[in-house]
């Protein structure tokens, strides 16, 4: 377990961190009194638990959560603080935990064991991992998959965004060219634009997650790992490495955005 804590005030912050090393796991332990300097960090260390105080100078602890959540979104975040009107803004950002100094051991190692408790099962991503949040890519081991045409990438996107639901051809045709007319010669612009994603798919070894039947396609979202079907069945990691921004490359997934904005706020 890998634990930074942040506090201005050096007496509260070498007792917080003599707690955490005094914990039976001997967790790392990083103190800094400087918000920037934990920040520097982090660019270049991993961490499970961030413990904030947050009235700070230079940086409040609510907005340096914020930063950290930037860097390293799975993160979870405990403010350690002497004021409970902050309490509302800390849960906005699905802090795991918050306590009110002083600070006992006790609570402290009741909150920290909370916290890393979904760290210790974490789910590493499946063979086809598809990562919606921000921009939309998919990963197949680890190895970034590259499609020849970004019409063929949209509808997969597109697909993805259904869950598994089908669209016609008609439908497709309308997500990725909007207002033109659906003629022969465009039809035959789709045919291109199909081919082309099983191509790509059948170039990674994953051609069985997409299914086409008379003209209705879908993919089988039980061949897939992907970070908004992990959110909506309520993973806490997922919940918390999202950051306002879905897809972002395409207009249409600003209706699932939306809908995921509305859940995060309920949470």
């Amino acid at each position: 377990m890998n634990i930074i804590c942040v506090d201005d005030e050096d007496l509260v912050l070498r007792l917080t961190v003599s707690f955490c090393r005094e914990m039976p796991s001997k967790p790392n332990v990083q103190g800094f009194n400087d918000v920037f300097e934990a920040l520097e960090y982090l660019d270049g260390h991993q961490a499970d638990i961030a413990l904030l105080d947050i009235n700070m100078p230079g940086m409040n602890g609510i907005q340096l959560a914020a930063k950290i959540k930037e860097k390293q979104p799975a993160v979870s975040i405990i403010f350690l603080t002497g004021y409970s009107e902050y309490a509302v803004d800390a849960f906005q950002l699905h802090a795991s935990g918050y306590i009110l100094k002083p600070v006992s051991r006790e609570k402290l190692y009741q909150e920290i064991s909370y916290a890393y408790a979904p760290h210790q099962h974490s789910r590493t991503p499946g063979h086809v991992y598809v990562k919606t949040f921000g921009e939309f890519d998919v990963l197949v081991d680890g190895k970034l998959v590259v499609f020849s045409r970004s019409r063929a990438k949209e509808l997969l996107a597109y697909l993805i965004d259904r869950q598994g639901g089908s669209i016609t051809r008609l439908k497709a045709f309308a997500v990725l060219w909007e207002d033109s007319t659906y003629d022969r010669r465009m039809q035959k612009q789709l045919d291109v634009v199909i081919r082309s994603l099983k191509s790509t798919l059948e170039e990674y070894g994953i051609e069985d997650i997409f299914e086409m039947n008379k003209g209705a396609m879908r993919i089988k979202p039980e061949k897939i790992d992907c970070d908004l079907y992990r959110f909506i069945n309520g993973d806490i990691e997922a919940i918390n490495s999202y950051r306002g921004e879905y897809m972002s490359a395409y207009s249409w997934a600003s209706l699932t955005e939306a809908y995921m904005d509305r859940a995060n706020q309920r949470i």
